[in-house]
Parts: structure tokens; sequence; C-alpha cells
């Protein structure tokens, strides 16, 4: 366990015979108990596909509402049993490995993209490599002295940081065009892979839309800014197991069953983690992600993102 920086711990798990491994880029969930309540998060593991005995690298960034981001930065300690669900998620390197690979990552979202990084260093990844990355200030600057050290071990290697919010080198301030030319000699025929923030995203796919480029690979941490009918809904959610009915405020079925006094087990809210996912025994449900409705009679749905249309009854 490690402190990078005032926001953030790292920890390495060991998992058990269980863990059926992952891709560089996918994300796991991790569960902790916390004052009796078991608590859910999705994370993406920074290591290497090939780490020995399988050890999982994560480094959590912490925020003012982030309740298991600040339990594990202030209260992990060695010999902490956590609980890790399998690994999901398509932001993977393909295979066999592109030959030109350009990272670009904000914020916490440096840590799928360094997994790929270290897995092309283990590999001995013959083909040029940009990993250029952005972040608040040097303070909080994350794993600055391990890519300076890759940097100088792999020829193909080019590393640049900004610090938004400070001075940097070789630059300062947010991605544009310019920065390319920092870390790739060509980025219209390197594979691509952002995540972080999604202004970051969009400055990106503006620069390959005007070079008439496909989009690149993206992962955003950030749940998507959704819109809810509150104001038309109608019907009532019923919660089976519980025993509770509340009439459909239209926002998702997580929020109302939180709302309701329950508690489900949840992670990333946004859609991506299945922690929450569970039975509708009846009812329409719209996927505000999607807009698709669904009507099928018993069906397992993510309620973090299914909004009720008319009645619904829950097995929760």
């Amino acid at each position: 366990m490690r402190h990078q920086t005032p926001r953030s711990v790292t920890l390495t798990l060991r998992p058990n015979e269980n863990w059926r491994g992952l891709r560089a880029g996918q994300f796991v969930g991790v569960s902790v108990e916390i004052d009796g309540v078991r608590e859910t998060r999705t994370y993406s593991p920074a290591g290497s596909e090939h780490a020995a005995g399988g050890a999982l690298e994560l480094t959590v960034s912490t925020h003012p509402e982030g309740r298991v981001s600040r339990y594990l930065r202030d209260r992990a300690r060695p010999g902490l049993i956590v609980g890790l669900a399998p690994a999901e998620g398509d932001f993977v390197l393909g295979d066999p490995r592109p030959e030109r690979v350009l990272l670009i990552s904000g914020g916490s979202g440096i840590t799928p993209v360094m997994a790929m990084l270290r897995t092309l260093c283990d590999e001995g990844f013959a083909g040029e490599i940009g990993f250029l990355n952005y972040a608040r200030s040097a303070e909080l600057a994350l794993y600055g002295a391990e890519l300076g050290l890759l940097a100088e071990r792999h020829g193909g290697l080019r590393v640049a940081r900004g610090f938004t919010r400070g001075g940097g080198l070789p630059f300062t301030g947010r991605f544009c065009r310019e920065h390319l030319r920092a870390v790739t000699s060509e980025h219209a025929t390197a594979t691509t892979f952002v995540c972080g923030p999604p202004a970051l995203i969009d400055a990106v796919r503006a620069v390959w839309a005007q070079d008439g480029l496909p989009e690149p690979l993206v992962e955003s941490f950030t749940p998507p800014a959704l819109r809810f009918d509150t104001a038309g809904a109608v019907g009532r959610v019923s919660f089976a197991a519980s025993g509770r009915e509340a009439a459909n405020s239209g926002l998702p079925l997580l929020e109302q069953a939180e709302d309701a006094g329950l508690a489900p087990e949840h992670g990333c809210r946004m859609g991506i983690c299945n922690t929450c996912s569970c039975v509708k025994a009846a009812g329409t449900v719209r996927n505000v992600l999607t807009g698709e409705l669904s009507s099928a009679g018993r069906e397992q749905i993510r309620i973090c993102v299914s909004v009720p249309v008319g009645d619904v009854a829950l097995e929760l």
C-alpha cells in the first residue's frame, strides 16, 4: 500500500483461486464492508496482464462524496479482505496487438491505460507507444517516476504530461492538436485509447473528426448527464421482497428504491458494472442510456439506468 498523492491510495490485491483474470483496460467491482453495510464500486486495475501471481494493482483517487474511495485511502491495511467481481469491459488492447498505440488519459483515467502500457512493455512490444496524460497539478499526477523509467527503457515509448492548473512540461493546459506532436509521429495511423473526463474525450473526438479518422476507443469514469420526466411519471413501484411500495417518481429504480428506504447493492451508477442488476417481475421500463423499452415478464435489469413506465414490480 502506498500514497502517490494526498488524494489517492495504491493497493496491491492478491486474488484467490476463484479469480479468472482480466485484460488490460477492463474494470472490476470491488466490495468492502463499511459500518456494517456492504458497498461496491468499480475500479480499473493499473497493473499488467502479466503481473506475478495474478496480482491486481488498484490506484483509487478520492473525492468529497467518495465513501468507498475515502475508506480505502484512510483505513485500508495489509490483510484487508475485499470482494472482487469478474472483470468486465471492452476498453482493451486488441489481439494481435496494434502496430502503433496512442494512450491519452486525464485524472484517474490513467489507470486503465497504465495497465495497457505495462502490459505492452512486459510483452516486449517493438512498436511506437505514445502516452499523453493530464493532471490538475504536479502534486496530483500519478505514476510520474515509473513513466520516466519506462520511457528510458523502451525506445519506442514517448511520454508527455500536462497540468491543467499549473505549469507543466512540455506543455500547460488542456488537450489540443499540438500536444500530440510530443508523443507520436503520426496519430492518424495509431490505435488510440482515451480515458478521462468528458471534456477530454470530446476534445480528442473533435480532432479525430476534423481529420476524418474513425473515433478512438474511449472510456469515461464520469456518469453521463441524464434527464428524467419526473413531472409526467405515473404508476406505482412495488418492491416484493420488502413489501414496500411507492408512487413512481420518474427517477431510475435504484434511486426510487433508496428513497423507499432500501439499500440495493450498486457500483458505478452508470449502467456499466451490473452490480445493481435485479429481477423485474412485471411492468415496463425504459433504459435511460438508449431509450429502449422493455416489457418482458421476468427479466434482469440494471436498476441504476432503468426508469419505470407505469406500474413496475421489482424483487427487492
